[in-house]
């Protein structure tokens, strides 16, 4: 009965429409009239006057290019109004479904030249709708340029929404009042990229998705997408401002001063981990939001969006893989290395249609690229080991800056061993690791010592300045991520190079003086006369031979404590001794009688005390 009365109701209209459409705007009001009851009553009148007849077709065109051009003529905005908006959109509804009923039919001529003003008229109605479009997106302009407080909104407790907050303003950085320039404003950091916002309100991203989903059915996506992601694009370029991002160039990159960059390289992991982890993807919700039911739009208007900002982002990086391979620079590349491979599982996320591809490829030649970057550094640091010149010897054979430079290089740069060894590892090469190569730079700063010890006129100082360099290495692997690399076995052996040093020192230097008190065996047999002055001979020459030692060697460096005091034992231990036996034997000779305090200028005690005060040398230890 329902439908019945509904026929008869529509042929009521149709016969009105025909009696009276010789007028210029009977059949508007009629039709406005009847669709005021029911929408479905429009679809259906519209379908009923244009199913059988090229002239009612004709006659709806009119109809329909008289309330469109009222609408497009319009001064002010559609959609400042949500009545016209919708009856906007309702006109458009009907013109494309006029269209779409009488396509087949395009062979008659007067429903082809009908079928191409109703193309015209779709243009002109497209052509207003991507000015309204565009009108409603900066309709938010100003709650975008406010952008979002990121430490109030969390995802699973709120979402944040535009006006709620300033994500990006709580930054460091004002226009100087003095001189009138104006510094780049930087954002605290955040730690917590577990966010979601909504850059529009709503309201604002129904009415987009209202009007996308007819420019898309006539067919017009290229210019709804293109002036979507322009306003999209100004809102991200705006957050990387506020992030304190620059746009730099590599040539711009090369000529910045190390410190400099280092703050670029700061601000840019900043800006890359809101990027992919709360801007994009919030800007891929939206994209999914505005382009309902058209996901091939929303994959498009995305990557249109968020193109230009992945690529300053990926050439930034690209600019560090490609820069400087001065040892210095590791730390901060392994920042960029790390930065990038911890984004990578995003950005396989958020780039995972075929129109993003290239993006991620993009990345993950850049990531690999930070890697080689990462072994040319270490390859650097080889040869600045080999470069070192062995010219001037250091004072008093003490800690030479190319040991504690490398030694605190690499003790800093294991702190990222899990990261290196993943730069490393290489499953075509599997006996190239990171263990390797710090073995080998070892070993390097081993031979290139060995040189610089030889430049000593003196073997004990020599082997003071081994064992000075060697127990430092020692220390600095030990309890460390790089002893762990290097392995007990390197630590056993250095310590033996380290006693082997050791003995050489007391060969080379002491036997000089502890043969100043060697007894020959014959001299037992000898008057007691001659045995006196054989004795005071040789009293005299330890005496000129322990002094000249001590002076000598007090000038001497051994910057660590306890190798410090092993030395002075070790001296002590087999110089007393010997020179404890010697008074001993010299105080029993008879002839020596009263003159004894007078010929003996150093008791035990004082030898003891004279040893003691060797090695009191300074030399920086850090």
């Amino acid at each position: 009965m329902a439908e019945n009365g509904e026929e008869k109701l529509i042929a009521v209209a149709r016969h009105i429409a025909k009696t009276l459409g010789h007028t210029d705007t009977m059949t508007d009001d009629i039709l406005q009239i009847f669709s005021n009851f029911d929408g479905r009553f429009r679809e259906k009148l519209v379908e009923k006057f244009t199913d059988d007849d090229p002239r009612a077709l004709e006659q709806t065109l009119k109809s329909l290019s008289r309330q469109i051009s009222r609408y497009v003529s319009a001064e002010d905005s559609i959609w400042f109004n949500s009545v016209d908006a919708s009856a906007f959109l309702d006109v458009i509804d009907d013109l494309l479904n006029v269209i779409h009923n009488w396509t087949p039919m395009a062979r008659e001529p007067l429903v082809d030249a009908c079928l191409r003003r109703a193309d015209d008229l779709i243009q002109k109605a497209m052509f207003r709708l991507e000015d309204e479009f565009k009108t409603v997106m900066e309709r938010d302009s100003q709650l975008d340029s406010e952008s979002f407080d990121l430490n109030r909104y969390r995802k699973g407790d709120s979402t944040a929404t535009a006006g709620d907050g300033d994500l990006l303003s709580d930054f460091s950085g004002d226009e100087d009042e003095d001189d009138g320039e104006t510094i780049v404003p930087v954002a605290h950091p955040i730690s917590d990229y577990n966010i979601v916002i909504d850059p529009l309100a709503s309201g604002t991203i129904n009415d987009l998705q209202e009007i996308s989903k007819r420019m898309i059915s006539a067919g017009y996506v290229k210019e709804c997408s293109n002036v979507y992601s322009s306003c999209r694009r100004e809102f991200l370029e705006e957050s990387f401002f506020r992030l304190g991002l620059q746009k730099l160039s590599i040539e711009e990159m090369y000529k910045m001063e190390w410190s400099d960059l280092d703050d670029e390289i700061e601000r840019w992991k900043r800006a890359a981990n809101v990027a992919f982890r709360i801007l994009f993807p919030s800007e891929r919700r939206l994209c999914d939001r505005v382009f309902f039911n058209f996901s091939t739009s929303a994959d498009l208007s995305f990557i249109d969006v968020c193109r230009g900002s992945t690529i300053q982002l990926l050439n930034f990086a690209d600019a560090v893989a490609v820069g400087s391979r001065a040892p210095e620079r590791l730390f901060r590349v392994l920042d960029v290395y790390e930065t990038v491979r911890d984004l990578l599982p995003d950005m396989e996320a958020l780039f995972s249609d075929e129109h993003c591809s290239s993006l991620k490829h993009e990345a993950m030649m850049i990531w690999n690229r930070l890697g080689e970057a990462i072994r040319g550094i270490l390859m650097e640091l080889e040869n600045l080991i080999r470069r070192d010149p062995a010219k001037a010897a250091v004072p008093g054979g003490g800690l030479h800056p190319i040991t504690r430079y490398v030694m605190n290089y690499l003790r800093a740069a294991c702190r990222s061993r899990q990261t290196l060894e993943q730069v490393f590892f290489n499953e075509s090469s599997p006996s190239s690791s990171l263990s390797d190569q710090i073995a080998w730079i070892m070993e390097l700063l081993e031979r290139n010592l060995e040189a610089k010890a030889n430049i000593y006129k003196d073997p004990a100082l020599s082997s003071v300045f081994m064992m000075n360099n060697g127990r430092y290495m020692v220390q600095k692997v030990k309890g460390d991520e790089l002893g762990n690399l290097l392995g007990e076995d390197w630590i056993r052996n250095q310590n033996s190079k380290i006693k082997q040093c050791h003995g050489n020192y007391q060969r080379s230097s002491w036997s000089k003086v502890l043969g100043c008190l060697k007894l020959e065996n014959n001299l037992s047999s000898s008057n007691s006369s001659s045995t006196s002055k054989i004795l005071r001979e040789k009293l005299k020459s330890f005496n000129i031979q322990f002094e000249e030692m001590c002076r000598i060697q007090s000038t001497w460096v051994i910057f660590d404590e306890q190798l410090r005091n092993e030395l002075r034992i070790s001296v002590s231990n087999h110089l007393t001794a010997g020179y404890r036996s010697f008074i001993g034997r010299l105080q029993a000779i008879p002839e020596m009688g009263k003159n004894m305090e007078r010929r003996i200028k150093y008791s035990v005690e004082d030898v003891e005390g004279r040893i003691n005060e060797l090695f009191r040398g300074s030399c920086g230890r850090k």
